[in-house]
């Protein structure tokens, strides 16, 4: 994952991380305290899950299913729940597992993913981004040292 330039093409829900640029900044985005008891940016290990699809309209309309459910409520989408649009969407090998990505080191993802996955907070969902590989929307479930 090379070039940085990342687009946001999500919507308004609340629980979403909008990716929003690739300079590795703990202090992006929504949720509690950006650099306090969160560890967002400070953490060693990310557990995520992904969508990933090469056209940016079959993206949309993933994150439009977890709006619909529950991005719009202000709602968290649930892990299962979030697998199975993994299953349905997703492009990646990972889908077929619900899109698991299982947990991983800072510095094994490249570019805006791994910005994007280790500035998303615990239990929210990022907006659409691109990266090289394509079109993501990511599942925070965990951080670790």
């Amino acid at each position: 994952m090379g070039k940085d330039k990342t687009k946001e093409a999500g919507g308004k829900g609340k629980g979403k991380q909008a990716a929003s640029g690739s300079d590795g900044n703990a202090s992006k985005g929504k949720g509690k305290g950006a650099k306090g008891g969160d560890g967002l940016g400070t953490c060693t290990y990310v557990k995520a899950r992904h969508i990933l699809c090469e056209k940016q309209g079959k993206i949309n309309e993933a994150y439009k299913k977890l709006q619909d459910g529950w991005l719009s409520n202000g709602d968290k989408v649930p892990p299962a729940e979030f697998a199975k649009i993994a299953q349905e969407y997703s492009e990646c090998p990972s889908g077929k597992k619900g899109g698991d990505l299982g947990w991983f080191p800072r510095g094994k993802m490249a570019g805006p993913f791994q910005d994007v996955a280790f500035n998303t907070v615990v239990g929210a969902t990022s907006a659409p981004f691109k990266s090289t590989h394509g079109y993501h929307i990511i599942l925070s479930e965990g951080r670790k040292n």
